[in-house]
């Protein structure tokens, strides 16, 4: 048959699949990522490592469609969005760990650039808010630090362009990624000289911007031999590609993926909405040919499967991420318990950078399980912060399409459908950014039409709103815990 391979390079790993002309899952490899933590409120990965994992897990799978006489028509990337890269493309040298989407070390220069008074053409231009979180801050701090200093031909950029770099030799990146650096110009979808400016970023270590589905390159036989020739025809930060992938091409239309963090996006339509309080404005998709440029507005948290991952492999409360669940069902609530999962500080609709994780309501009688559903629990929490936020900015969710590995978890969705008060349908394919990536390169190939793409999406169960009679009091406890952090 016919395939379709995406390449997710995610926050905690990275994995590649391939889907049929039906939208099926027909394989997969998946690598987990090393984490590093060299200080506190500090992460960072290796740009090699994701490289390698990314050519391991593409030549497992095509090698696989090949012995199965399968044919594989292109590729499609998908990435963790922020996260910066910094190496010579001269000699490939990194010139220092990626900085991850969730490092806080620039949280001061963010407070230091609010109270000059930039947030307002920031925001304007961006779309985004001052924030430790996005790319441009952490670019400067590496040019600040010296990180280029020695390279002949230096270059900053987001893991697509990275993989783009290592994969096919091309030097480019798209709307949905570039939005994220702080330095993309939401109406012009080019870099801004206003921002570049602001932050110190020379144009030309950065790399050019093209639609979202447009040719990328081909794979170069020296890297992937199985893939040799087989081009990338579709890119999108991890979000955005969960967006596509859940079929929400209609504005209005709203996604939750419950990853490394918990992320709402609401496609906002082909022109460029208003200003948000507490959510932020970022591009979804340029499908050049295929249609207009699609705008979304965006709520993040940092932390959801971060946290779970803690209590598996720094707590050993369990040994498996798939066991959280069980064990949270094993008491009838938190007995109390509240869980704060700040570990890199908050997100929507909060911004807060300097705020950390705390558990609290602690006594003797508390048990591991009592623990594990207040974090089950405060996953559902922070996710109604942002639901209460697009309320709030009269952007009310009719439903959120749901995806995921948390979104496994019963208890998870009927608390989010609570305590959002909106169904919740979970997506029957819960791999809704690898399949975005899929099909967005596929688009024009292996599917003519986002109304062929929109009649493959299909709900694995719906979540109906209970009774808010105990959610509310719930949420309305853990936010004066909140408050308190």
């Amino acid at each position: 048959m016919d395939l379709i391979l995406a390449l997710d390079a995610g926050t905690s790993g990275v994995r590649t699949a391939a889907f049929s002309k039906g939208g099926e899952l027909v394989d997969s490899s998946y690598r987990e990522l090393t984490q590093y933590f060299p200080g506190p409120g500090l992460v960072e990965h290796d740009p090699d490592e994701i490289a390698n994992l990314a050519i391991a897990t593409l030549g497992e799978v095509a090698s696989r469609a090949k012995t199965a006489g399968h044919k594989i028509l292109s590729i499609g990337i998908t990435n963790q969005r922020e996260t910066t890269v910094a190496f010579d493309r001269v000699n490939d040298e990194i010139l220092h760990r990626a900085i991850v989407w969730q490092d806080k070390r620039t949280a001061s220069l963010c407070t230091e650039m609010t109270e000059a008074g930039h947030s307002d053409i920031v925001r304007k231009t961006t779309g985004l808010v001052l924030d430790s979180y996005f790319s441009a801050t952490k670019m400067k701090w590496l040019i600040d630090n010296g990180s280029l200093s020695n390279a002949s031909s230096p270059a900053l950029c987001t893991i697509d362009t990275w993989l783009l770099w290592k994969l096919c030799g091309t030097y480019v990146t798209e709307p949905s990624n570039a939005s994220r650096t702080l330095l993309m110009d939401l109406e012009t979808l080019d870099w801004s000289d206003e921002m570049l400016h602001l932050f110190s970023v020379p144009r030309d270590v950065l790399p050019t911007i093209q639609p979202s589905r447009s040719n990328f390159g081909e794979i170069l036989s020296s890297v992937v031999p199985e893939l040799a020739g087989v081009r990338v025809t579709g890119v999108l930060g991890d979000q955005q590609a969960a967006l596509f992938g859940q079929a929400c091409f209609a504005p209005g239309m709203v996604k939750a993926t419950y990853g490394t963090g918990a992320f709402i996006l609401a496609n906002a339509g082909t022109k460029i909405p208003g200003v948000f309080d507490g959510l932020i404005t970022t591009v979804a998709w340029n499908l050049a040919e295929f249609g207009a440029t699609a705008y979304a507005v965006e709520g993040s948290a940092f932390v959801a499967g971060a946290a779970v991952q803690w209590l598996r492999d720094e707590m050993n409360f369990i040994s498996a991420a798939s066991e959280l669940e069980a064990l949270a069902l094993s008491v009838p609530d938190s007995a109390g318990v509240q869980f704060i999962p700040a570990f890199n500080g908050l997100g929507s609709p909060y911004w807060r950078g300097d705020v950390r994780g705390s558990i609290s309501g602690l006594s003797q009688a508390v048990t591991k399980g009592n623990i594990a559903r207040a974090l089950v629990e405060a996953l559902a929490f922070q996710v109604r912060a942002m639901t209460d936020s697009f309320s709030a900015n009269g952007l009310g969710v009719k439903e959120l399409r749901c995806d995921g590995g948390a979104a496994t978890m019963d208890l998870l969705m009927q608390l989010q459908a609570t305590q959002s008060k909106s169904p919740v349908l979970r997506s029957k394919s819960l791999e809704a950014t690898a399949r975005g990536a899929a099909t967005i390169a596929g688009l024009g190939t292996m599917w003519k039409s986002l109304d062929e793409l929109s009649n493959l999406w299909e709900p694995d169960k719906r979540f109906e709103p209970e009774d808010p009679v105990f959610s509310d009091p719930a949420y309305a406890a853990w936010s004066r815990v909140l408050e308190r952090s």
